[in-house]
């Protein structure tokens, strides 16, 4: 790393013609992110995704850091991964999606543990749909979920004895999850209880239904989700991504491994680093267990 961060300097000065004092504080920004990149232990920059990006500013900002100064820092590194694709030194540049506005650098919207709580406390969970809606939510934001991975999910995808959930990723990639206690006891309920009654002996093997035995849509439950953020009186604009953010940014804010979260995320970029593939269902439950507000 310290070799392609010289290099990064040295276009700065022979191609953009930096002054000194601009080349001080691009050069302190990167040796400050270098330092974050050694503490988690990553000594390749193709190894670094957008989550650890995301996890870099939430870290920034627990340091007082303003939001111009993150947009800053932001700015240095983003141009520094752009010379390392412009150079071939990596593929894909993991900050070119994190958009800086002109206000300063907004990290992505995620609602507080108090709030999520809010939302999970407004099903009536003695209506057994409002029973599915409950039990929906809690998976989502237990195990982190797209919500395309939550509404393919089939009744053979979730083992409550071992408290986790089989899903299917993008690029057919398989991964088990841990879920909590919450998550649980309302998913049994649903099984037993909710779902047999909505069914009405039709045969599915979805594990999340709506009428007539079909599985849930993506529209359908964005809906949901948005009732019951206005029940709620939840201000801020929720969506069913909101909650797989908000899983990711709370653990991570806990003190989570960045990597167990990374790989409970599934996320795209890291399914070709080995090191992730050699993490344990074990460690990733006491990961979990000890870090998710809703164990």
């Amino acid at each position: 790393m310290d070799d392609l961060t010289q290099q990064y300097l040295d276009y700065l000065i022979i191609e953009k013609g930096l002054s000194d004092n601009s080349l001080m504080s691009y050069s302190a920004d990167l040796a400050q992110y270098i330092t974050f990149l050694e503490k988690n232990k990553i000594k390749d920059p193709a190894d670094v995704d957008t989550v650890f990006i995301f996890a870099w500013l939430i870290d920034l900002s627990k340091q007082g850091l303003s939001a111009k100064s993150r947009a800053r820092h932001l700015i240095t590194i983003r141009g520094f991964y752009k010379f390392l694709v412009n150079e071939k030194k990596i593929k894909k540049n993991p900050v070119k999606k994190v958009e800086i506005p002109k206000s300063g650098l907004a990290l992505p919207k995620i609602m507080t543990v108090e709030e999520v709580a809010d939302l999970l406390d407004v099903p009536d969970i003695k209506k057994p749909r409002e029973m599915r809606n409950s039990a929906m939510m809690e998976i989502m934001y237990g195990a982190g979920l797209r919500v395309s991975e939550l509404i393919s999910l089939k009744l053979q995808d979730i083992n409550l004895d071992a408290n986790c959930v089989r899903v299917m990723g993008k690029g057919s990639k398989e991964r088990l999850i841990p879920i909590g206690s919450p998550a649980r006891s309302i998913t049994q309920q649903w099984i037993n209880q909710g779902r047999p009654a909505l069914l009405n002996k039709i045969s599915t093997p979805y594990l999340f239904v709506a009428r007539a035995g079909k599985p849930m849509t993506r529209q359908s439950f964005w809906k949901i989700i948005k009732k019951y953020a206005l029940i709620a009186g939840i201000s801020k604009n929720i969506t069913p991504h909101t909650l797989r953010h908000s899983f990711a940014t709370h653990l991570l804010e806990g003190g989570a491994d960045l990597r167990s979260v990374q790989t409970m995320l599934g996320h795209s970029d890291i399914s070709t680093t080995q090191i992730y593939t050699h993490i344990s269902r074990e460690y990733l439950m006491k990961m979990h267990q000890k870090y998710h507000p809703r164990h």
